[in-house]
């Protein structure tokens, strides 16, 4: 038992070992990929309000969150770290950027209008050159023009599969897009004039997929073959949805968020919880004596890989987000406690101090496992239902918290308290 006792402290030593590498401010392990990230509230950048106009919209929910979609797709272009985009009302979508700088880029590259047209081949007189394309090893025409076939007219995008040929059992992931009355009308005419000939599908520009039209198609519905896995089929499915039904957006109001506001936030969060870790400290120490002093390391320990996933997973920290691990340093030593009363319910029945330590933390397992649960569960509940990015933050880091409490307080402390009461030092141990 001793021996394994030993391979857990090594076990345990490493992983603390491997938290404090990710802990420093340049990562040995992933120099700039590992960084911890930082919110709107404590790094400051730009708060963006834009109001849609859903006047004509028939789905306003689905046709918002497309919106909303879009706008991640062209966030993620410019490059910013976590960025917070929710739905506020019934018509307004809210953009957080943290530590943006070129502001202007920024508006000019969400706000601009979008629309998803299908294109067909033209020539240097009668068409344009599109620059941009989501797969650009694929060869394209050199010039497209503009049709009179748009999103409006799409009625469903979904990726599936189908067998590549009918001798074939293997299939391959396809996209198949159907289209209402009057875009099967087009739709018909379109691939008529184009047999062996490239339609693009453009959306926001862009050109999503370019499928040659290998006959013309009357019904309405056609099946893009040439992805190259189920993801890419996903991926292009995602996109034509995004399209449809396009919704124009208006920005309302735009506001610059300091850092210095940010940096002062930081500074009186991080002193709120060492102040409370020192308090907390006192108390354990001074009522448990060695092994208050040994819960406290294992809540050391607990705060570095606390902070160690936050970066790796990576958790945008703002001010909601730290009052959650805040939190969870009160409960991480609430385990302790339930632990340590139940060890001295087990010593006053005349029990030797090893067999107190084994027992008590397995009966205090049972109170400990289900209150950590309930807290787990409503940290799930507020993570998914909640559509406030803080709110989020907050509930992701109070979660994180408690799952890496369960393994300080029952793997950290035990062990340790394990290793003293079987060496000369047990005599240091009261409860």
């Amino acid at each position: 038992m001793k021996r394994n006792l030993w391979i857990m402290l090594a076990t345990i030593v490493v992983i603390i070992s491997f938290g404090v590498l990710i802990d420093l401010p340049k990562s040995p392990l992933g120099g700039q990929k590992i960084k911890a990230i930082l919110g709107l509230d404590l790094v400051g950048g730009t708060e963006l309000i834009y109001q849609a106009d859903l006047s004509q919209s028939s789905d306003k929910i689905k046709d918002l969150n497309n919106l909303s979609s879009v706008f991640r797709s062209r966030i993620d272009e410019l490059g910013v770290a976590e960025p917070t985009i929710q739905t506020s009302g019934t018509n307004k979508i809210i953009v957080e950027l943290p530590g943006i700088k070129n502001i202007d880029q920024a508006v000019n590259k969400i706000g601009s209008t979008y629309e998803l047209v299908f294109m067909e081949e033209g020539t240097a007189e009668d068409g344009v050159q599109l620059k941009d394309y989501y797969d650009p090893s694929f060869t394209y025409p050199k010039y497209w023009k503009q049709t009179d076939l748009n999103g409006r007219q799409l009625k469903s995008a979904e990726y599936t599969f189908q067998s590549s040929d009918q001798n074939s059992v293997q299939s391959e992931p396809v996209v198949t897009i159907k289209f209402d009355n009057s875009g099967k009308e087009k739709f018909a005419e379109l691939t008529k004039r184009n047999v062996q000939k490239q339609i693009a599908v453009v959306l926001d520009n862009k050109v999503v997929t370019a499928p040659t039209v290998q006959t013309e198609l009357t019904n309405g519905e056609a099946i893009i073959t040439g992805s190259k896995d189920i993801k890419d089929a996903q991926q292009l499915a995602k996109r034509l949805n995004e399209g449809m039904l396009p919704v124009p957006a208006k920005l309302i109001a735009q506001q610059n968020v300091g850092a210095t506001l940010g940096e002062d936030s930081l500074k009186k969060s991080a002193v709120a919880g060492i102040v409370g870790l020192f308090l907390v400290g006192i108390f354990m120490i001074s009522y448990y004596k060695t092994s208050g002093l040994i819960a406290m390391l294992a809540l050391i320990i607990y705060s570095i890989l606390s902070l160690a996933l936050y970066k790796v997973i990576p958790v945008t920290m703002s001010l909601a987000g730290i009052a959650g691990f805040v939190l969870s340093i009160g409960m991480a030593i609430d385990a302790n406690i339930l632990i340590f009363e139940r060890m001295k319910e087990e010593m006053t029945l005349g029990k030797t101090l090893n067999l107190a330590i084994i027992d008590g933390f397995k009966r205090a397992w049972s109170s400990v496992k289900d209150s950590n649960l309930s807290s787990i569960i409503t940290c799930l509940i507020l993570y998914y239902t909640a559509g406030s990015g803080p709110v989020r933050g907050f509930a992701l880091t109070l979660g994180v918290g408690i799952i890496i409490s369960l393994f300080t307080a029952i793997t950290v402390t035990r062990t340790l308290l394990l290793l003293i009461a079987g060496s000369r030092a047990k005599g240091l141990i009261h409860v």
